[in-house]
């Protein structure tokens, strides 16, 4: 088997178990790890303690092989065992991972003070999210006091094409990544898509024609919520945006669109400054147009 041509450009998939599907082919692939880490990403919010039946079940993996994985990650301190209730949680070394990623987005803390003026001015939460193949990663986060039923916080996941937030990030991709991204979209759940797909191109055309792009309530009915474009970092590759999300009860008619859109437009304007980014996507390529072409 010959391994994967890795010069061949791929957009990221959703799961590790995604990637290992995806993957039998590949001589040079380590199964094994890659199994591990299916493992690690069955641990979600609501699901935070696991046995090896459960992780079974839910990563389709032999409840043997899980077992190994298990207590091999336990003993590189990444799970723990709780013997009472024989199951497993995540251990405090997973922070660790994380960190590197983290400390690499120094904007994130100069950003928030003011972040954390316009939460408490409208009585919400403003984010700011990375994109992570079909989803938004929270990687910064600001909050008044009651925010509803959302409360965002660092590391979460929300799917790209139901929110602001996700629209917003696409909005700053090059045309050949956005195809793929709407592609990986579909191809995920050609329901979702079906349901969202003009709502989302909507929201792409509206951050670039006004700056940012409005969700009402598509991804939680009860909050509703504006994004922005910040930028795709040019040696990462990374898209970030920002959003505003304010239980649906507390917004006056045209607020939304008239009032905290602008706002969250131009905080992202400020920390594009902060960040010396002076474009949302790169340039894109234009032809040439010649006089015979005329």
């Amino acid at each position: 088997m010959a391994p994967r041509d890795s010069s061949k450009p791929r957009h990221p998939l959703s799961s590790a178990a995604a990637v290992l599907a995806e993957s039998v082919d590949d001589a040079a692939f380590a199964t094994t790890l890659a199994k591990g880490l299916v493992v690690l990403e069955a641990f979600k919010a609501g699901s935070t303690l696991l046995g090896n039946m459960e992780l079974s079940a839910l990563t389709g993996i032999p409840r043997p092989t899980v077992a190994r994985l298990t207590h091999t990650l336990a003993e590189l301190g990444y799970l723990r065992y709780d013997a009472e209730r024989a199951k497993y949680r995540v251990a405090a070394r997973a922070l660790r991972i994380a960190h590197p990623l983290l400390a690499g987005m120094q904007f994130r803390q100069m950003a928030r003070p003011m972040m954390q003026e316009l939460a408490l001015s409208v009585r919400g939460t403003v984010s700011i999210g990375l994109l992570d193949a079909t989803s938004m990663i929270y990687v910064e986060t600001a909050r008044s006091g009651d925010v509803g039923p959302h409360a965002p916080d660092i590391g979460m996941p929300i799917p790209v094409v139901m929110t602001a937030m996700g629209r917003a990030a696409a909005a700053t991709l090059p045309p050949a990544d956005a195809d793929r991204l709407e592609r990986n979209i579909g191809a995920e759940d050609p329901e979702l898509w079906s349901a969202f797909r003009d709502k989302y191109r909507a929201g792409i055309a509206q951050c670039k024609s006004r700056g940012f792009c409005t969700c009402w309530g598509e991804y939680m009915a009860s909050i509703h919520a504006v994004a922005a474009p910040l930028f795709r970092a040019s040696e990462s590759r990374q898209s970030f945006s920002i959003n505003c999300g304010i239980p649906a009860f507390r917004l006056q008619p045209g607020q939304l669109e008239g009032e905290i859109g602008p706002r969250i437009a131009a905080l992202a304007d400020s920390i594009r400054a902060i960040v010396g980014q002076t474009e949302l996507a790169p340039p894109r390529k234009t032809k040439k147009i010649t006089s015979a072409g005329k």
